[in-house]
């Protein structure tokens, strides 16, 4: 049979470790002209070694060849790359098998405009991609449609199966591809942090962990429990949980915070209490927060009242058994099911054939600390195992990050742990407070049976039990990959008796419930959102309902400055904030636009200009690196733009778009008050039913835009007022304004800054300091 495809020519860029092929242009044979198919081979060094992170270096090297290939494969039914044709979109990069290296590695698919949509990994490539070169009817709908919107294929060859492991663990955190499973509420968990390398230390609650002087415990499940937790125990260990700046002018002023005059902290920022007992108190929070103190700790509470009342110190036994009472309160929201040395964490899975809930008990101490729950759409491709297999990366890859996951022999982390103490500052012959560390540190021992409370402690326990087995080869991955990040032995397991057994049953109860519940509020969310969504296409004309919307508004105040837009965007009518955008407005003059018009065009024309805009990384334009790594940036056209105002602002709309050669997206304008809906082209409005589903959508879209330009329009002005702050300080121009904040970073700690500190900025004397200083503190 006549090859139905022309190759003239072919350029080769060779290495072993990552292939990237992609196809520029395509053509039928029937056609008079041929079509040129560009494929490109990137080669990426790759280092392996336990020293080095888990990616791709940028250093490549590249050959060219380039070869007439149609006469010669055509006739033998093969493409460019010399792969057996398949008589679809796959022909355009399909490699041939001898190319694909028989290693271990992870892959990229990419579809026509860049973007990875998919990512994977595989023991052995070469057999893997071979899956997805199948005859279409034998692949599973997803996995078709997937290759079918793919235009290449990318790899990078790995020494082991761990590190693919990690590798595609961050691919999919970097890119979100929209082919991989995702797990719904999958957000980082909060955590109680510890600023240790401060005199005072700081406790805080926190979901980031890149603060690096810190000291991190949890996870927890929910936020509200942890700081109605912290909130209660700041009655019995009043510490510091203000930041630098606030702490440093209460010192300056001698003035403490509200904190101190309710009892929730010592206010060590006047010297009220002395460093060490403000130590002990941040430790013995964090021990009862984290579980590591509990009920031997209170029994020693208990004999300190007791001994307190025998002696006539009844105001010391009345606060003493106040905090017995609150420790008990505290404490007792968690069940004890196991010993006291039990660390696991406990999960429960129910599915059907097209959704599946997992539900999880983390038990820290022989107490159940938290519960969370996972909800995700079914593949038919991956079973209860893989699913359950991949939640598991999930959850536990992303604390990888603050330990050595590339080194295959990673210290136990007892070894790692510098003992927050006095210990930490004694030489070696400074015998005398090395003693009386050790002796503290045995006091403490025997109190609460930890020697040191502000450890860290690995997020990972020591087992995790699951419902179902799962398989041999993605077990011993995962237990490497956690024994890795904990720095000692984790045990996957199923239990089939006693106490662990009745919790795995609540847990698979639970996602059993919660599976229930979450179908049940789907059906009704679902039929009222494809209603809206149908309404709108019958009403305005459109030939498929709107699946991606796209709303836009102008905020400025009166005489125009600040000027700012917004976009939001509602994906199957659901908002979706992770894609929202703002515009800060610029005009031909750098100072805004004349009009909310103006303003209107240059925002929908600065959206569609940088429309194709990687997801994440760029293989053919690594100049941009820094603009290609703002994640999924306008990354998909929307099939309805919805604009605040009527005809006119329609019209804006629509000429940014045709002067952006846009004409395959619909414009409309939402009018206030009358709520009346107008097209570019329209003379009269469009009237939706009050009562309608539809409007109601557009509704939504429009008042979550208006809110969305109003909240950054205040807060760009509110940054505003305060820059002109500086400028109207006697002796502070603009060349002093940069000045200052080059230095401090922002007003706002330019207002809590000292004279002393003031002076210490070139070019500003006492005079000028005073003057600074006397605007901020009148």
């Amino acid at each position: 049979m006549e090859d139905l495809r022309n190759y003239e020519d072919l350029n080769y860029s060779l290495d072993s470790n990552i292939f990237s092929a992609s196809s520029d242009s395509y053509s039928d044979s029937s056609t008079d002209s041929s079509s040129d198919i560009s494929t490109e081979y990137a080669a990426n060094s790759y280092n392996s070694s336990s020293s080095s992170s888990v990616s791709a270096s940028s250093d490549s090297v590249h050959w060219h060849k380039t070869k007439n290939v149609s006469d010669s494969k055509s006739s033998l039914g093969l493409n460019s790359l010399g792969a057996p044709l398949l008589s679809d979109s796959r022909d355009l990069f399909r490699p041939a098998s001898r190319d694909i290296p028989p290693k271990p590695g992870v892959y990229k698919w990419r579809d026509g405009d860049g973007r990875v949509i998919y990512v994977g990994k595989a023991k052995n490539l070469r057999n893997r991609l071979a899956n997805y070169f199948q005859p279409l009817d034998q692949l599973h709908p997803r996995t078709r449609s997937m290759v079918l919107s793919a235009r290449s294929l990318e790899w990078t060859v790995v020494e082991t199966e761990f590190e693919a492991l990690t590798l595609e663990y961050t691919w999919i955190k970097t890119f979100n591809p929209r082919f991989n499973v995702v797990f719904r509420d999958d957000k980082t968990y909060p955590y109680v942090a510890v600023s240790v390398e401060e005199e005072f230390p700081r406790v805080w609650i926190t979901r980031n962990r890149s603060f690096k002087r810190a000291r991190y415990f949890g996870p927890y499940a929910k936020v509200w429990p942890l700081k109605h937790s912290l909130d209660s125990l700041l009655k019995t260990f009043p510490v510091r949980t203000c930041s630098s700046s606030v702490f440093s002018r209460a010192h300056r002023t001698g003035r403490p915070c509200l904190l101190a005059s309710i009892g929730k902290c010592s206010a060590p920022c006047i010297d009220n209490v002395s460093q060490s007992e403000h130590r002990n108190n941040v430790e013995h929070l964090v021990g009862v927060l984290t579980g590591s103190i509990g009920s031997s700790y209170i029994s020693n509470l208990n004999a300190e009242m007791k001994k307190a009342s025998d002696n006539l110190e009844f105001e010391r036994a009345a606060k003493l058994r106040d905090d017995i009472s609150l420790l008990n309160t505290v404490l007792q929201k968690n069940s004890v099911v196991f010993d006291d040395d039990v660390e696991a964490d406990v999960f429960g899975l129910s599915s059907d054939n097209l959704e599946a809930s997992i539900h999880a008990f983390f038990v820290r101490s022989g107490m159940i600390r938290g519960e969370k729950n996972w909800y995700v759409e079914r593949n038919d491709e991956i079973d209860d195992s893989d699913l359950l297999a991949d939640l598991l990366t999930n959850v536990y890859a992303e604390y990888g990050n603050s330990y050595d996951l590339k080194s295959h022999n990673c210290a136990n982390i007892k070894q790692i742990r510098d003992a927050f103490s006095d210990i930490k500052n004694a030489s070696a012959i400074d015998s005398v407070l090395r003693a009386k560390a050790t002796r503290t540190r045995h006091e403490r021992q025997e109190s609460t049976g930890r020697e040191d409370l502000l450890a860290p402690i690995s997020p990972v326990p020591r087992e995790i039990i699951i419902p179902i087995e799962l398989c041999e080869e993605r077990q011993k991955e995962l237990e490497l990959l956690l024994s890795n990040i904990r720095g000692s032995k984790v045990t996957i397991h199923v239990v089939s008796r006693g106490s662990k057994h009745d919790l795995m049953n609540r847990a698979n109860e639970n996602a059993n419930q919660a599976l229930v519940r979450m179908k049940s509020s789907r059906i009704n969310s679902i039929e009222m959102r494809t209603q809206a969504m149908n309404e709108i296409a019958q009403v305005l004309g459109l030939s498929n309902a709107p699946l991606r919307i796209e709303c836009y508004d102008i905020s400025n105040t009166i005489d125009g400055t600040y000027q700012v837009a917004s976009m939001v965007v509602f994906e199957d009518a659901i908002a979706r904030p992770s894609e929202y955008r703002r515009f800060s407005i610029h005009g031909e003059d750098g100072a805004g636009q004349l009009d909310d018009l103006s303003a209107l065009y240059e925002t929908i024309k600065r959206r569609f200009t940088y429309n194709e805009i990687d997801s994440g990384e760029s293989k053919n334009n690594s100049s941009n690196s820094d603009r290609n790594k703002v994640k999924r940036r306008f990354a998909y056209k929307p099939n309805l733009i919805i604009v605040d105002g009527g005809k006119q602002q329609a019209i804006a709309a629509k000429q940014a778009m045709l002067d952006c050669g846009v004409n395959d997206v619909f414009v409309c304008g939402l009018a206030k008050k009358l709520e009346e809906v107008w097209l570019a082209d329209g003379d009269y409005p469009i009237i939706f039913k009050r009562d309608s589903e539809g409007l109601y959508l557009l509704q939504r879209a429009r008042d979550e835009s208006h809110r969305f330009a109003i909240a950054y329009h205040r807060n760009k002005r509110r940054k505003g007022l305060l820059k002109s702050t500086l400028n109207s300080i006697p002796g502070i121009g603009l060349a002093y304004s940069k000045r200052l904040l080059s230095v401090f970073g922002s007003v706002k700690k330019i207002s809590s800054a000292s004279l002393e500190e003031l002076q210490k900025v070139p070019g500003i004397g006492l005079e000028k300091a005073k003057n600074i200083y006397n605007v901020f503190h009148k």
